[in-house]
């Protein structure tokens, strides 16, 4: 049986890895300064980018129900059924409103909705081991059982480059803004579960890379039993940072030799309305094939 593999842009997934993996997209909508956006349709990343650097109001909304069954009923006419991997259910409606769609009858049996806690590059990774789990002759339902069990199994840290999102957020007051900002300090961040939690708080960025590095290191070895980054699939996350990206990916295959290659992917718009440009992130997920 053909299944379709569907993701949303949250994940970061560039054309070309959709491509390459045969995963379907599902854009997520934008409204930027009163005007209404649909991600990698008529919204890029450099786009986003100029347009939250005028200091634009931004905010994010999920995909139509209309839009969602749009999609399923086009892939229904190729494919025998679809596993639809969406954000995580702890940062948007949009996967309840999905599993909700997938309840009815011209769906059900035919539509596999994933709550599997995942956001950025790890959405990636878990369609790239849905992927393989299907190509090796797994039935789909097994396939989405297997994402929901290991629901957990990844972990991401990053590193803003200012404060000035998190505060018009209301993640920090204004004064620890301000005070941060004076002092240089760089807050690292992370998220497991789906939510976004602080983590460290440091100075320098070279410090943060330091302490993301050594947080995932420790997150391989004692709940991955990885200790060389073999059994993970690792991605350095970045918004408009792209050469810090590419130092700290050297540092990761120097530290973790037995890793086969560590990507380098844009992070998620969703996430970047929050922090602001400038963030660095490492994104790991235990491998399941």
């Amino acid at each position: 049986m053909r299944t379709a593999i569907i993701t949303d842009t949250n994940s970061g997934i560039s054309q070309e890895q959709a491509e390459k993996y045969d995963i379907k997209l599902l854009p997520m909508p934008f409204s930027i300064g009163g005007e209404d956006y649909l991600e990698g349709v008529d919204l890029t990343v450099e786009e986003f980018l100029e347009k939250q650097a005028k200091g634009m109001d931004i905010s994010t909304s999920q995909p139509s129900p209309l839009s969602v069954m749009q999609l399923w009923d086009e892939l229904l006419e190729n494919y025998d059924n679809i596993l639809h991997i969406p954000m995580s259910s702890a940062l948007s409606n949009s996967c309840e409103t999905a599993m909700a769609l997938a309840r009815e009858e011209n769906y059900e049996g035919k539509v596999y909705v994933v709550d599997n806690l995942r956001i950025s590059a790890t959405q990636i990774h878990a369609c790239i081991e849905a992927r393989n789990m299907l190509e090796s002759g797994m039935e789909v339902e097994k396939v989405a059982e297997a994402l929901y069990e290991h629901r957990y199994d990844y972990t991401i840290y990053l590193t803003v480059d200012t404060l000035k999102y998190l505060k018009k957020g209301g993640r920090i007051t204004p004064a620890a803004a301000l005070i941060g900002t004076l002092l240089n300090i760089k807050p690292v961040l992370t998220i497991q579960g789906g939510k976004l939690d602080s983590f460290a708080k440091v100075r320098t960025i070279k410090n943060a890379k330091t302490t993301m590095l050594n947080a995932v290191k420790e997150d391989l070895s004692t709940r991955f039993g990885d200790s060389d980054g073999s059994k993970t699939r690792i991605t350095v996350v970045h918004a408009n940072n792209e050469e810090v990206a590419k130092e700290l990916r050297q540092e990761l295959l120097k530290e973790l030799p037995g890793a086969e290659d560590v990507h380098i992917e844009n992070l998620s718009l969703s996430i970047v309305t929050h922090t602001g440009p400038g963030v660095i992130a490492i994104a790991a997920s235990k491998k399941l094939s």
